[in-house]
């Protein structure tokens, strides 16, 4: 059985997710930050295991502004840092 361990995002805004305990060997974290044309904000998230699997949900929140009426949205992509569990 592999060793859980921990995994730690820091974004640029300095929000920090942490994700664990896993054995799921994560490379990657995404978010996106969505505001609505009500003033409310929609946040999506999730981790990947490479950085061209994260780089391609940036496409998906590009149709998902388009078809859900997003006035705006950020996307980061940071890398995650794996500590002892």
């Amino acid at each position: 059985m592999a060793k859980k361990h921990y995994l730690t995002a820091t974004l640029p805004d300095g929000y920090v997710k942490t994700i664990g305990p896993t054995a799921a060997d994560y490379t990657h974290y995404w978010r996106i930050v969505a505001r609505l044309d009500n003033g409310k904000t929609e946040v999506f998230w999730g981790h990947t295991k490479s950085l061209p699997e994260a780089k391609k949900k940036r496409n998906a929140a590009v149709d998902a502004s388009r078809n859900r009426g997003w006035i705006s949205h950020e996307f980061d992509i940071v890398a995650l840092v794996k500590t002892a569990g």
